[in-house]
């Protein structure tokens, strides 16, 4: 490296004391990406999380714009040099990535490398992730590095030095990625025991409220021929109970996650879900599923959570007199939409004023299994919330 020691120690030792401020698992991913870009003078950086199912479940780079990424497509397969991470587990560098015979091309708008270097992140026996690097760049010491300059034929540009370095950030990647991972299963705990706790609670009050409702609706029936003016009091107080009932009802089939989405899948889930939501509302709410099979489980949860946070801003807030859902099948993914022939809104009013309508939840959720969120809305045009996911 063109740094000396002291400034190579520094640089490394910043570089784990970022990945271990933080706990959520997109935000630890990033950093180690940036980090390993910044500490090994890479033009690009890329870091991916297998999932069960041949695919990444998250795949994060540095080094590309939001257009750029955008411009390239869904997240990659396993496949080629990215599958030689994941399942042979051995370090790789190389000269130019291009002329390995696992090589199997990129998209249009990839952007071209050549020098690469690329190590799988292990946690014990288990990989859980894999470090890219490509393109070295050429540095002076107190200047800023520069697009890689030629270099003598069949030579990579990073050295087994770079190798070292990267590998030593890959052990305290796999601590740093673990110990969020642990977090996150602490906090979704704790949220589950929350919400068994908000059921019972929910079921008691909607209870007494029925309970409450059936008196009200006999004294109603008694007093209807003796005295029809207090019976008139005693049937709104039925209606006011009745929508009282209602609401806690919808709130529970909105907040609470259903045990079912583990073991039915998304579209059973959402079926019903929605099923329930059109007989509890006096919105029609239809739900159509096309072609969607199994999903990744971090990515079913995000869809359902996208899913749940947009209807709810449809029922309760658009004043639609209709809410369509599909889910349907891409060729490199699956999308869900969720429009409503509501008011409608100006979504840029709405960030002016401080409030999001969950937009920005659903964005992170959607962001977090490398999927996109796109809202389209106007007053009195209705909203159409639509989330892209890869895989499936």
């Amino acid at each position: 490296m063109s740094q000396g020691p002291r400034s190579g120690l520094a640089a490394v030792s910043a570089a784990l004391l970022a990945m271990s401020r933080h706990l959520e698992v997109r935000d630890v991913l990033k950093t180690i990406v940036a980090s390993a870009r910044e500490l090994l003078d890479a033009q690009y950086a890329a870091l991916g999380v297998p999932d069960d199912h041949g695919g990444f479940a998250q795949f994060v780079v540095d080094g590309v714009s939001d257009e750029e990424w955008k411009a390239i497509g869904p997240l990659p397969r396993q496949h080629g040099i990215l599958a030689a991470m994941l399942k042979g587990a051995e370090r790789e560098r190389l000269a130019d990535v291009r002329k390995d015979p696992r090589f199997e091309g990129w998209p249009d708008a990839h952007p071209e490398m050549s020098d690469f270097l690329g190590l799988p992140i292990h946690n014990g026996d288990e990989v859980v992730g894999a470090l890219f690097l490509a393109n070295k760049l050429r540095s002076m010491e107190g200047n800023p590095p520069h697009p890689p300059s030629p270099k003598p034929s069949g030579e990579c540009g990073f050295t087994e030095e770079d190798m070292d370095l990267l590998a030593i950030l890959a052990q305290h990647a796999a601590i740093a990625l673990t110990n969020a991972r642990l977090y996150e299963r602490s906090r979704e705990l704790t949220i589950a025991e929350e919400r068994s706790r908000l059921a019972h609670e929910l079921h008691d009050a909607v209870s007494q409220k029925l309970f409450s409702l059936r008196l009200t609706a006999q004294a109603a029936a008694a007093l209807v021929d003796r005295d029809p003016s207090r019976a008139k009091g005693e049937l709104h107080q039925v209606a006011a109970l009745a929508a009282e009932a209602a609401d806690e009802l919808r709130a529970a089939v909105v907040e609470l996650r259903p045990t079912g989405l583990d073991e039915d899948g998304l579209v059973a889930t959402l079926r019903n879900q929605i099923q329930v939501l059109d007989r509890a509302h006096t919105a029609r709410v239809t739900f159509t599923a096309r072609g969607v099979r199994a999903l990744p489980a971090a990515q079913e949860e995000a869809l359902l959570r996208v899913a749940q946070e947009a209807l709810h801003n449809a029922l309760r807030h658009s004043g639609a007199a209709r809410v369509d859902v599909t889910l349907e099948k891409l060729a490199a993914g699956a999308v869900l939409r969720v429009g409503d022939d509501g008011k409608g809104f100006d979504p840029a009013t709405v960030r002016r004023a401080g409030r999001h309508l969950g937009l920005v939840s659903m964005r992170d959720r959607a962001g977090g299994v490398g999927g996109r969120l796109t809202v389209t809305s106007e007053p009195g045009q209705g909203t159409v919330i639509e989330m892209e996911v890869p895989g499936g």
